[in-house]
């Protein structure tokens, strides 16, 4: 804090989102992202544009973008296995209750259990990447 007591601005962070109409890297501070290509299927792709986001993120200007002003990728999928994580789960036991937890809420939808199950696969590897 300085004299006037303001409070020192948090320090960015880079954010993974996997959303219904965004998939990619975002700014925690402002509307920067880096989306994840279409159709990148591959492990060692996914790991060199992890790389190659982390490089983009530390690059970028804040003042160059909109400040970001909601919650970040609240719907996700992913977004609840970091919930779960941050409550104490590990992160193997967090992707399994929300795998048990998605068929539950979406029965007869097995896109959504799909999807549920490539995002937690994704989390795991970022995680065994050292990215989250």
């Amino acid at each position: 804090m300085d004299s006037r007591g303001e409070e020192a601005k948090k320090p960015r962070t880079i954010i993974w989102v996997a959303e219904h109409g965004f998939q990619g890297w975002t700014c925690s501070q402002c509307e920067w992202n880096y989306p994840l290509p279409t159709l990148l299927n591959d492990a060692e792709a996914k790991s060199a544009y992890d790389r190659l986001a982390l490089g983009k993120f530390r690059e970028h200007a804040c003042e160059g973008h909109a400040p970001r002003l909601g919650a970040v990728d609240s719907q996700s999928f992913t977004a609840r296995i970091r919930k779960l994580v941050k409550q104490g789960f590990k992160p193997r036991d967090a992707v399994d209750l929300l795998l048990q937890e998605v068929e539950l809420e979406y029965r007869g939808q097995p896109k959504v259990l799909e999807q549920a199950r490539a995002e937690g696969q994704d989390f795991l590897r970022r995680v065994r990447e050292g990215l989250i």
